[in-house]
């Protein structure tokens, strides 16, 4: 990702960076993705070793309730 940011100083601190805004958008982008990839790992192992039922099972089971 390319990035041109701007770094606003303070009392001759780096204070603040300014992005363009469709680079902050991108980088809003990117951390969505990130926080769903986590969220979807979190609960890959929360579910490991449980129970599972195969394609053919689950339609079965929706056969049976029609």
């Amino acid at each position: 990702m390319n990035m041109h940011p701007q770094i606003l100083e303070k009392d001759g601190r780096k204070e603040f960076v300014v992005l363009p805004y469709e680079e902050y958008l991108r980088i809003q982008e990117h951390l969505e993705d990130y926080e769903d990839l986590r969220a979807l790992r979190e609960a890959k192992a929360e579910s490991y070793g449980q129970p599972t039922l195969t394609l053919q099972q689950v339609k079965e089971e929706l056969d049976k309730d029609s």
